[in-house]
């Protein structure tokens, strides 16, 4: 089937990304983390923010992202 006209069917994990430098750079860590593991990653959305304080000061960033990653087509 052409590529071009087939359908494209996506899996959809949650992943964690922290990073003391903010929500930004907890993205980018958990998106590059995960695409060491992953291939065809595709899009993501931001679930939840969340930091972690110590001696009242934030000690670090953590996002939660779901991604999503087009599964490999199955042997014809």
């Amino acid at each position: 089937m052409n590529q071009e006209l087939s359908s494209q069917i996506y899996k959809q994990i949650e992943i964690v990304g922290s990073s003391p430098d903010g929500v930004d750079a907890a993205i980018v860590a958990a998106l590059e983390r995960a695409s060491q593991s992953l291939h065809g990653l595709r899009w993501f959305e931001v679930v939840s923010i969340r930091g972690g304080i110590e001696n009242e000061q934030v000690r670090e960033w953590q996002v939660t992202l779901k991604v999503a990653f087009v599964l490999d087509e199955a042997d014809a």
